[in-house]
């Protein structure tokens, strides 16, 4: 069975075969064609990264070697919870760079890592344009303007379904 021939039986594929078809099964869409899985699938792992080569007749080492190079591609599934803190010149000169690492410190994971338990990810962005705001955290999506360490922490520990991701 071909990577076809998985697309057509199984329906998890079927958004991304419609943007590969779009895209016209063009390699040179791959970048397109990875953030289009990313935001559909959540990340992009061996399957999906091994479908995607197949279905653009690239080699799976082209495909993996372009994802792993992106920052802005996830290889392992995010946490639960989604922290991102802004580090671009406002926020960093405002605090934000200084929150990140005490984010680290107390979450015990690196900028970019997810906890083992898999309720928190902790990334970083260059700027989220908002600086205004700085320094501005995104909590899941939503924006914690002029953020520091206590209230992102309360934030993180407690949302609305009750779950607890303090270490």
């Amino acid at each position: 069975m071909d990577a076809h021939d998985t697309y057509r039986k199984d329906d998890r594929y079927q958004a991304l075969e419609h943007v590969m078809q779009q895209h016209r099964l063009r390699p040179d869409s791959l970048i397109e064609i990875l953030h289009a899985a990313q935001r559909h699938y959540g990340w992009l792992d061996r399957e999906l990264l091994g479908l995607i080569a197949a279905r653009l007749r690239l080699p799976p080492s082209l495909v993996y070697g372009v994802a792993s190079f992106y920052h802005a591609f996830r290889l392992e599934p995010p946490g639960r919870r989604r922290c991102t803190v802004c580090t671009g010149t406002s926020c960093h000169l405002k605090g934000g760079s200084r929150l990140l690492q005490r984010l680290e410190q107390y979450y015990n994971i690196p900028c970019g890592a997810t906890t083992p338990d898999n309720s928190l990810t902790l990334e970083n962005v260059r700027c989220l344009g908002a600086c205004g705001l700085a320094p501005l955290v995104m909590l899941d999506g939503e924006a914690c303007p002029h953020a520091s360490f206590e209230p992102v922490v309360e934030r993180l520990t407690t949302s609305l379904d009750g779950e607890d991701t303090a270490p």
